[in-house]
């Protein structure tokens, strides 16, 4: 502690000078941020939100202060087409991300154009030059729409493990999105990590659902180790090449135990219809819809694309043959 009664602590990376003794609910009133709207990481450990008022700050401390909110309560399902994870039901087969969009309230008119119930949320570090600055919640009401963490540009177990951790104790949640990534070229899943988080997660009472890779082995492995959904990618993250091999990941649903939903590398709407024929419960896109020419139209045609292919895997398509087979019979022509 200094002659001026002041200490030194690094909030999200930031050095700052506070008064000796404060507790960390008082930092969190000072920076102009609600203690129960954030979580709070002291020196690499959570500090329960309940003991923010008593957890006085200490020369030295290095802070991390994370938010968003959220519930997740969801209308009830139509036409008795719904879909569960978790014990949770969902009608709309679509989950919409809610990166690279020009601002937030195309985002949330995107969302709202989908369907969609369930959107994916990043933990990012609240930013405490500006508090008052505009964050998600404000347009997507998480009261409304399930806020699903994730743990986008995580690439150890341990840092996806740690936002996690953090994502719970912002919001409560339990359903988590879990990926791993390898490198920073493809995106692709580190599976040895990823397989490692999962058991991790699942033994401290997460509910993760898991971005993989396309192979049905990998994918059963993760369910047993406690995934409750299996999300395989249908091409690089972002690529919006489309579903790539339509074999494994028809091998991925018909062998999996919780849902199946495709992740990555949705371009446009056949490439979702292209899923939901293959019998998967879902698809997750961001790419596609952000960055389209018109977001709140592609929105809308992804909601359409996802509910005709569920349509056309329910109905059963036709046989496919190598020659023409008549329409009308050739017997009896004039």
């Amino acid at each position: 502690m200094s002659i001026d009664g002041t200490i030194g602590i690094h909030i999200n990376g930031e050095h700052r000078r506070i008064r000796a003794g404060m507790t960390i609910a008082e930092l969190a009133n000072l920076l102009g941020l609600a203690p129960e709207k954030v979580a709070v990481e002291r020196n690499l450990e959570i500090v329960p939100r309940s003991t923010l008022a008593q957890v006085a700050v200490e020369d030295g401390d290095q802070l991390e202060i994370v938010h968003f909110v959220g519930g997740g309560d969801h209308a009830p399902a139509r036409n008795n087409d719904s879909w569960s994870v978790a014990g949770r039901t969902f009608s709309s087969r679509l989950i919409v991300g809610t990166g690279k969009y020009k601002d937030f309230a195309q985002n949330a008119a995107a969302v709202a154009a989908s369907g969609a119930e369930i959107v994916t949320v990043a933990v990012r570090r609240v930013n405490i030059s500006d508090p008052k600055a505009p964050m998600l919640t404000d347009f997507i009401d998480p009261k409304k729409i399930t806020y699903l963490p994730n743990t986008a540009g995580c690439f150890t177990g341990d840092e996806a493990i740690r936002t996690l951790r953090l994502a719970r104790e912002a919001g409560g949640w339990d359903l988590v999105k879990l990926e791993v990534l390898g490198e920073a070229k493809t995106l692709y899943p580190d599976m040895v990590e990823t397989l490692r988080a999962t058991e991790i997660l699942a033994r401290e009472g997460f509910l993760p659902m898991v971005y993989c890779v396309d192979d049905p082995i990998a994918a059963k492995r993760l369910e047993d180790a406690g995934a409750v959904a299996i999300m395989p990618l249908g091409a690089p993250i972002g690529s919006g090449l489309g579903i790539q091999n339509r074999v494994t990941i028809r091998l991925i649903v018909e062998g999996a135990g919780v849902p199946v939903l495709v992740d990555a590398g949705v371009g446009t709407a056949s490439d979702a219809a292209v899923a939901m024929e293959l019998g998967c419960d879902g698809v997750l896109m961001n790419t596609a819809i952000a960055e389209a020419r018109d977001p709140i139209l592609m929105a809308s045609a992804m909601k359409a694309a996802v509910e005709a292919g569920r349509m056309a895997y329910l109905a059963g398509r036709m046989g496919q043959r190598r020659y023409a087979d008549p329409s009308s019979p050739l017997a009896g022509l004039i």
